[in-house]
């Protein structure tokens, strides 16, 4: 059963664990359980999914419960009036305290960038609490640094996030795709437990039927805690109920 966290006559919103897909994809045929059916199923209704998370990002899924909905929802993605928020776990500490990346992206990130349109794409983010482990990843040092960030996607690219964090060179931990593989598996070893850390915490729009402002909010799951238990964290901003261990 998933997770509910909203639901109306036009709205579903569901808390997707990590590494569930939102639908089925070619790119992973042997899966076979998808949030689309697994929501449509226990609703007893058709759904449309609204926007999409990656198979390992965990947190806020809409639905719309009628094409129509749908629609609208879509176009307010697309034209960036819904506020989207996610916490990751990346490499590194980052020198300043927040910034906004404004690196084009190409459309297909499966596809060689060379020959693509690039697209204008935008992150907002902000330092939340770095932390040093006691890992050796490098050989030349006896520790690495990975420090907890809030990202804002103003625009809706493919792997938007994780392409940005990736030219700001603070791959998020866990991504097989944009990150390192033996910082992964050492991340992994030392936590005790293997994923993509990007969770989309929250999720603010109109809702579409009474005009009001709706927020959505999916709270870090038990495994962030594992984190926060796991060296001294220095806090950069005032720990919120969305920051593991508060």
């Amino acid at each position: 059963m998933l997770n509910i966290l909203h639901l109306d006559e036009q709205l579903a919103a569901i808390d997707k664990p990590a590494g569930l897909l939102v639908h089925r994809s070619a790119l992973d045929a042997h899966e076979q359980h998808f949030a689309l059916q697994m929501l449509r199923d226990q609703l007893g209704r058709p759904v449309w999914p609204v926007h999409r998370l990656d198979k390992g990002t965990s947190g806020v899924l809409l639905f719309a419960l009628s094409a129509e909905v749908a629609s609208l929802l879509g176009q307010a993605f697309e034209t960036g009036a819904m506020t989207k928020r996610y916490i990751a776990l990346v490499r590194g500490w980052p020198a300043e305290r927040g910034g906004l990346i404004e690196h084009h992206l190409a459309r297909d990130p499966e596809r060689a960038s060379a020959g693509q349109e690039l697209l204008p794409s935008r992150t907002a983010w902000r330092r939340l609490g770095r932390v040093e482990w006691p890992l050796v990843v490098d050989p030349r040092f006896e520790t690495s640094r990975y420090a907890l960030l809030e990202a804002r996607p103003e625009t809706g690219r493919r792997h938007q996030i994780r392409r940005h964090f990736k030219h700001l060179t603070h791959p998020i931990i866990g991504d097989a795709t944009h990150g390192k593989g033996p910082l992964n598996r050492a991340v992994a070893g030392f936590v005790g437990l293997q994923r993509l850390w990007l969770h989309a915490c929250a999720l603010e729009l109109r809702h579409p039927a009474s005009g009001e402002m709706l927020r959505l909010q999916a709270p870090l799951g038990p495994e962030w805690q594992r984190l926060r238990e796991r060296g001294e964290w220095q806090w950069d901003a005032a720990p919120d109920a969305d920051q593991p261990g508060t």
